[in-house]
């Protein structure tokens, strides 16, 4: 293992919520992330399933909770539902295109600047 991965596997926290809730701020105004990406960014391939369940369980009022779609750039939550129209609202007024409950994730997905975003974590 070479000295760089050592030093960043030191700075990431260890609990799989910390490191999704502390990535959901770094996600850019008028840009989206799917479930799954999120998951690879907060080091956690494959858990696009937890990081939902950890969106769901844990208080994200102050985060931009509503910056995470599907894959397929649709709004995750049930059609209709207050959260549903929360999301919405909250990527329109960013804005973020939605025709009917889906999104261009080629227009709208952040994909970052992972040596960027690195260093935005360790402040």
């Amino acid at each position: 293992m070479n000295e760089n991965a050592t030093c960043m596997n030191e700075t990431l926290p260890v609990s799989p919520s910390l490191r999704v809730l502390q990535l959901l701020p770094l996600i850019p105004r008028g840009l989206v992330v799917s479930y799954g990406q999120l998951a690879d960014l907060a080091g956690l391939p494959g858990r696009a399933r937890l990081v939902g369940r950890i969106l769901k369980t844990e208080d994200t009022g102050n985060l931009p909770w509503h910056r995470v779609v599907s894959a397929a750039g649709r709004l995750s939550l049930p059609e209709g539902s207050e959260g549903w129209h929360e999301q919405r609202q909250r990527l329109l007024a960013e804005g973020v295109l939605i025709k009917g409950n889906r999104l261009d994730m080629r227009k709208y997905q952040w994909q970052p600047d992972l040596m960027a975003m690195l260093m935005l974590m360790e402040h």
